[in-house]
């Protein structure tokens, strides 16, 4: 308990999901939370009800998390989506290819260019930003807008490591497999067959828990981590070294 004691974090995407069993876990070892959702169901000590693909809202709710707490030193840009008709390059259109990079990958860059400049304020802190196993390999049954977007953030975090480490900021890309969360329980109720394709590639024979990223999430943003930077943070279990599954 306390590995968090005295940090701000600002998490977005905390409806539900990762996000939510994030920021009650960051709660629990001792965070301030700041719980950011388009949602008005946000988890945190202070919630705030943002679209963080819009650069004045970005802005502004980092402006209330200082008002409030008087310093950030945790960034956590989890929010995303993962929609149907983000499908093969073939079937997927361009309306859907932006919606789901303006989410996926404008909500990162924005959230990190009015995010930095609150960590450099406070001497530094560390920036988590979700990219995915999909970012480092290919799948047949393809979510193209998805694939491309994880893959930005999974670079961009890199980069931003590197640039900004000597200035005391850490940033790592966390990197889930398949996670038990309601969009793949969806996909779980719709379409079986699809879901069962994926399940067969984890080493374990199961999905991963919300909990789990959550604990990956805590590792990051934490001291104890304070030599871990421009990492790709996998959370996978072993899905992505796997050339063959246990029978």
């Amino acid at each position: 308990m306390g590995r968090l004691d005295g940090k701000v974090c600002v998490i977005t995407g905390t409806a539900s999901g990762i996000g939510a069993e994030s920021a009650r876990l960051f709660g629990s070892e001792g965070a301030q939370v700041v719980g950011v959702d388009l949602s008005p169901d946000a988890v945190g000590d202070l919630t705030i009800q943002a679209d963080v693909t819009d650069p004045e809202q970005v802005e502004g709710m980092y402006a209330q998390a200082r008002e409030r707490f008087g310093k950030v030193d945790v960034l956590f840009n989890n929010a995303g989506i993962s929609p149907d008709d983000d499908a093969s390059i073939l079937d997927t259109s361009v309306e859907a290819w932006d919606r789901v990079q303006n989410v996926n990958l404008k909500s990162v860059f924005l959230c990190c260019k009015f995010g930095i400049p609150h960590l450099l304020d406070n001497g530094g802190g560390s920036i988590i930003n979700v990219a995915s196993f999909v970012a480092v390999m290919g799948a047949a049954v393809s979510q193209v807008s998805y694939t491309a977007s994880k893959g930005g953030v999974l670079a961009m975090s890199r980069e931003l490591g590197v640039e900004f480490a000597r200035r005391g900021i850490r940033v790592n890309a966390l990197c889930p497999g398949p996670v038990n969360t309601p969009l793949l329980q969806e996909l779980f109720a719709k379409d079986p067959e699809k879901a069962e394709r994926r399940l067969v590639h984890l080493p374990p024979g199961r999905f991963a828990e919300p909990g789990e990223l959550a604990a990956g999430a805590l590792f990051l943003a934490g001291d104890e981590s304070s030599f871990v930077n421009a990492t790709t943070f996998m959370v996978d279990g072993g899905l992505t070294v796997a050339y063959l599954t246990p029978q």
